[in-house]
């Protein structure tokens, strides 16, 4: 039964051990510069915690074989409390870990700062002064993904295409709920929040279709709120530019109303025309043009309020996601009456964009 039982634990390990060779470790593994250098940082601390880590399972194990009760030859030293050598390595390596764990997080904060523009395409290769970032501007719906390319006057759903060894500035932005945007073969998960921007600097250095969803639940369709991220040649990216524009309807503020009610598995879409600050309206969300914005707020805030008066222009959303609740309503800044005599100066001319 002995010889049976170790052959059946040979062929598990056996087959665990080619089952994993066939894993893409894509973390460890990935296709673009910021992620490579954070799973290089992942494997350093890794390395440097198992310094402590491996010698305490170790003597941990050791310790236990050689003091068992049976072995009558151990050493017994019932008095023994105090040895200077062992303090000193019990305290002493655990403290140079800590201290060079230290140093390297506090230098990759600073090079790994998502807000920071790259400086490099890749190890050994500068960003060339002539080349300017990509910029894509993303809202995390429920539950999908919108993208913005506003040099390019074009819009997706649940697809990114971008061209390799360009830099690429994403400003990230959520609808409703707060979402993480995360590509594992570009870079690490950025939050993506309703108000408020997030931004993400990073680029892709081999061609290959590459997976992106978020990696933060948002509710019902969260399983399904993954979209593909394509790293093309500067041929390919033009190709792939022309055939949105020859296909695609255009994203209005309409439009972008009905796209942001909640909904599954939706698929891949294009659009061929933007409208002007359709971004900039989602972040001060006020897509809707009888809804205050954001920014307009705050600026009225800063003069001093309305007071109670304020109340007065709440209105129910008629379009567009209705969980988002009342509003401010953009007759705030275009009715003189609206608002105290004090106030009228400051924000005379204000209308919702």
């Amino acid at each position: 039964m002995s010889i049976v039982r170790r052959a059946l634990q040979a062929a598990v390990l056996l087959f665990a051990t080619v089952a994993l060779a066939g894993c893409n470790l894509l973390v460890l593994n990935p296709a673009g510069d910021i992620a490579a250098r954070q799973g290089q940082l992942i494997i350093v601390s890794t390395v440097l915690m198992l310094i402590v880590i491996v010698p305490v399972i170790a003597l941990t194990l050791l310790f236990a074989w050689r003091y068992r009760a049976s072995n009558r030859s151990a050493t017994y030293k019932p008095d023994w409390d105090h040895s200077t050598q062992l303090e000193l390595v019990i305290w002493g390596v655990p403290l140079l870990i800590i201290i060079a764990l230290g140093a390297i997080t506090w230098i990759s904060t600073h090079l790994l700062d998502p807000f920071r523009p790259l400086d490099r395409i890749s190890a050994g290769r500068p960003v060339p002064a002539d080349v300017k970032p990509l910029e894509i501007q993303v809202v995390a719906l429920d539950w999908k993904w919108l993208f913005v390319y506003p040099e390019e006057g074009i819009a997706t759903v649940n697809e990114i295409a971008v061209p390799v060894d360009r830099p690429v500035h994403f400003r990230i932005t959520s609808s409703s709920v707060m979402n993480t945007f995360y590509v594992p073969a570009l870079a690490g998960m950025i939050y993506g929040m309703p108000g408020m921007e997030s931004e993400l600097n990073a680029v892709i250095n081999e061609a290959g279709v590459y997976d992106g969803f978020s990696a933060n639940y948002s509710g019902a369709g969260f399983s399904h709120m993954r979209f593909k991220f394509h790293g093309m040649s500067d041929a390919d990216y033009a190709r792939w530019l022309n055939d949105v524009r020859a296909g695609g309807d255009a994203l209005t503020r309409a439009a972008y109303l009905e796209l942001e009610k909640p909904s599954e598995r939706e698929p891949v879409r294009h659009f061929a025309r933007v409208d002007n600050g359709l971004f900039d309206a989602v972040l001060n969300r006020c897509v809707d043009m009888d809804r205050l914005c954001m920014n307009q707020m705050m600026a009225i805030d800063a003069t001093g309020g309305l007071g109670l008066a304020g109340l007065q222009p709440l209105a129910t959303p008629r379009r567009g996601d209705p969980r988002l609740g009342a509003y401010v309503s953009a007759k705030v800044c275009s009715v003189n009456d609206a608002v105290p005599q004090s106030l009228s100066g400051s924000i005379v001319g204000m209308k919702a964009p």
